[in-house]
């Protein structure tokens, strides 16, 4: 029997798991679910006679890499810093390794080691990265197989709430891991436009965006991504013009988030003690100049002359100018901040999140110029079944269900962008409702 083990059974595994389970049976495979909670394992499991669930706890080498050792195929839905730790084991162990997070430079560095014990490695299989690239490849590969050049390429994905649940003045609830959404952007954010590179450092990165319409769900603020120019040759797209890969946000996020990122709110790389008794305007007030009598939304509105009032209305209902206790005083600013919004932007149980992603197209051939808009909307069941989990979830069960079919040959380190991925996994997916819908149009002049 082919033996899989899954780590990690936390809210972006569950398409992936019932996925897996359903075929277990048929197809003579057992499926092991690991969480550092075994109760969290085994309601994901929901006694499965071809699956069991089992505590991990990830520090323990001995009992990590003997869950390992028995197993032929080893996915890892642990935070993106543990996957090098797990790849190393599957590769010192023989292993295959899946996941949908961004192939890291410390998997890189395994790439030859991989090939060499004729291992498959399939990194960035979920959501963005993975549907985002298989779903353009498609696109690409098409166009060029009709002789076309593609002059343009832009894509942008969210994580965000359906239109029904956006019921708070952000239009925006947590929908994936809080941290990530926090510290998202950090860095140099880099792409190309007209032949010419361009960088946003982070600071500007929530100034620099652009409309992306979809249609009945409505319109969203793209920001670029931190690194699209690696992409041209993933894609080859080499000497592609213009190039970007972006986040969405309902429209009017940025700007307000753009305020605790000018402040220094969003910074994790020191950690503050503030005092038992301090309150929600106190810590707000800790990253504005000092003033003697001013309030702390006078400074705030001084010390940032451009905010408006639909801004300082989403600090406001976040509690920011309030005299409530902090909740947490220890920590990085970056970690307090999300504590507070952790409590905000909880999902109620009535709530359904949504999946909003668009490849927008410039094409050249012999008709012209073309544009093609293609987009996906995927919306949740509930608080379970959501739209992220379906859609970092499903892509990964569908290849790893290939490859133990045998029906996808690659080996080494890999990301989904060949048509012996991406072809039979789109079409997959499509019978799971996900679908792209796609506009062709003239360019006009």
């Amino acid at each position: 029997m082919q033996s899989i083990l899954i780590l990690g059974a936390g809210k972006s595994s569950t398409y992936l798991i019932d996925f897996l389970l359903e075929s277990a049976g048929p197809k003579q495979r057992t499926v092991t679910v690991a969480d550092v909670s075994e109760k969290i394992a085994a309601e994901k499991v929901k006694s499965n006679p071809f699956a069991s669930a089992v505590a991990i706890d990830i520090d323990n080498v001995q009992a990590r890499q003997s869950l390992i050792q028995k197993s032929d195929l080893v996915v890892s839905m642990l935070p993106a810093f543990l996957h090098p730790i797990i790849a190393k084991d599957c590769l010192d162990l023989g292993k295959h390794f899946f996941t949908a997070s961004y192939e890291s430079e410390e998997l890189r560095k395994l790439g030859s080691d991989i090939k060499a014990k004729n291992l498959l490695f399939l990194n960035e299989c979920g959501l963005d990265p993975g549907i985002d690239h298989m779903s353009a490849m498609r696109i690409i590969e098409q166009e060029k197989k009709e002789g076309n050049e593609i002059l343009s390429f832009k894509s942008y994905c969210g994580g965000v709430l359906a239109p029904e649940s956006e019921d708070n003045p952000w239009k925006y609830k947590f929908t994936w891991n809080p941290r990530n959404v926090v510290l998202a952007g950090q860095g140099v954010s880099k792409y190309i436009q007209n032949g010419q590179n361009k960088f946003i450092p982070y600071h500007k990165l929530f100034e620099r965006i652009e409309k992306v319409s979809f249609g009945k769900v409505g319109d969203f603020d793209g920001y670029a991504n931190r690194d699209s120019l690696r992409y041209r040759s993933i894609y080859g797209l080499e000497s592609i013009p213009t190039m970007l890969r972006g986040t969405l946000r309902r429209s009017g996020f940025c700007q307000a988030w753009n305020v605790f990122v000018q402040l220094g709110m969003t910074d994790d790389s020191f950690e503050s003690d503030f005092p038992e008794d301090i309150t929600y305007s106190g810590f707000l007030n800790s990253f504005l100049p000092f003033h003697p009598s001013k309030t702390t939304v006078e400074k705030l509105r001084e010390y940032l002359p451009g905010i408006d009032q639909e801004v300082m209305s989403k600090i406001e209902w976040l509690g920011l100018f309030s005299n409530n206790k902090l909740p947490l005083t220890k920590g990085s600013p970056a970690a307090i901040l999300q504590k507070i919004l952790e409590a905000k932007w909880q999902l109620n149980l009535t709530d359904k999140d949504m999946v909003v992603l668009q490849h927008q197209f410039e094409v050249k051939g012999s008709f012209g110029t073309k544009e093609i808009i293609s987009s996906l909307v995927c919306k949740g069941e509930n608080q379970e079944y959501t739209s992220m989990a379906k859609t970092v979830g499903l892509p990964l069960a569908i290849a790893i269900d290939l490859f133990l079919d045998g029906k996808i040959k690659y080996r080494g380190l890999q990301i989904p962008v060949q048509k012996e991925f991406y072809e039979p996994i789109l079409n997959s997916l499509e019978e799971k409702g996900i679908v792209f819908e796609e506009i062709e149009k003239p360019k006009k002049p």
